[in-house]
């Protein structure tokens, strides 16, 4: 924790800051140790406070760590102990939140709203967030597995995403609440498949659908993401066509990383065989994404990008080709940028025909 907080404040002095101030819980996790409603502050010191309301003042002193933790009313008493912990510093808050400041502006003229030094610091991964972030892999990985032996004819969208919560909830997996989806996962057979992020429904899966299964799920804090397509009896020629292109364009694109790499190299080696093959329209969204605290966090590894890949990010590749009301396949795998990249996910990307 120390060593993050000292990141955290290297970060803020690069945008002529020495105080961090966090609303968001990610943020103050990743700061304290702590997952939850509060304020956290740290100053150029290296002293961390959490301010929080009465009913998390107890989790917060049992979960953080070297922190002190000051109760305050929610709201306004929140706010107002704040103001009085720091003092007019150069003061960088990741608050969102217009009023709150507007709020905190008339105190500190100088506040500046910025999430840089938090996601910068966020975008290496130390040893401990890889531990989990591998763990919570090899659990997709066991429900991957589940997938083989559970999917068939006649089974709803939704009668799987219950089986696969309900096991990976037993293994301390839980919905990532990502804002953009009412699910926890994304199950999408034949023809929902097509739509990168369908939401699960209750059709019923049918001889020849191809089912595009994506596994994002939180252990100890952490997202971890994987997408397998598993296919129901035969499929059509240019179902199987196209999974074997995916398959290889993700191979390209996992040769790719390298520290040093640029991000839209990695999305290039996966699109241009896309593209080589024809299909380049259907390919509809970016190669990947970093994952941590969040579902996406940087870097961005897409055509757009200008980041190039430093050892011990953690990233997802995921080409996909989408044919509208036909079909839809993904495959994807969370890894860590090493000289040679570590791969978290071991479940097969041959298809899987069930």
């Amino acid at each position: 924790m120390k060593q993050r907080r000292k990141n955290l404040l290297k970060h803020a002095q690069k945008i002529g800051c020495d105080t961090l101030v966090t609303f968001e819980p990610e943020n103050l996790y990743y700061m304290t140790g702590f997952w939850g409603e509060a304020i956290g502050l740290l100053e150029k010191n290296g002293k961390t406070t959490i301010i929080a309301p009465e009913l998390e003042v107890g989790r917060a002193r049992d979960e953080s760590e070297d922190c002190d933790v000051i109760t305050a009313e929610r709201g306004t008493g929140l706010l107002s102990s704040l103001i009085k912990k720091i003092n007019k510093n150069q003061v960088c808050t990741d608050c969102q939140n217009y009023s709150v400041m507007m709020s905190l502006k008339k105190s500190i003229p100088k506040i500046k709203s910025s999430t840089e030094p938090f996601y910068n610091s966020r975008i290496i991964k130390d040893e401990k967030e890889i531990k989990i972030l591998k763990k919570a892999s090899k659990i997709i990985d066991e429900m991957f597995e589940l997938c083989s032996k559970k999917i068939k004819v006649g089974q709803k969208e939704s009668e799987l995403q219950t089986i696969l919560m309900t096991y990976g909830m037993d293994q301390e997996m839980f919905d990532t609440g990502y804002k953009s989806t009412l699910n926890p996962l994304i199950i999408a057979g034949g023809p929902n498949g097509s739509l990168p992020h369908a939401q699960v429904t209750k059709r019923k899966f049918k001889k020849g659908d191809l089912v595009v299964t994506d596994l994002t799920l939180r252990y100890k804090g952490y997202v971890s993401d994987a997408t397998r397509t598993f296919a129901l009896g035969k499929i059509s020629s240019q179902a199987n066509e196209a999974y074997k292109i995916v398959q290889e364009s993700q191979r390209l694109g996992l040769r790719s990383v390298k520290p040093n790499v640029n991000c839209s190299d990695v999305d290039a080696a996966c699109r241009r065989y896309i593209e080589e093959k024809n299909y380049g329209k259907y390919f509809i969204h970016s190669t990947g994404h970093g994952i941590g605290l969040e579902v996406h966090e940087l870097p961005t590894i897409s055509y757009r990008s200008n980041t190039k890949l430093k050892k011990n990010m953690a990233i997802t590749v995921e080409p996909g080709i989408y044919i509208e009301n036909k079909f839809g396949i993904r495959i994807e795998d969370s890894l860590i940028v090493k000289d040679h990249p570590i791969i978290m996910h071991k479940f097969t990307k041959d298809l899987v025909t069930i």
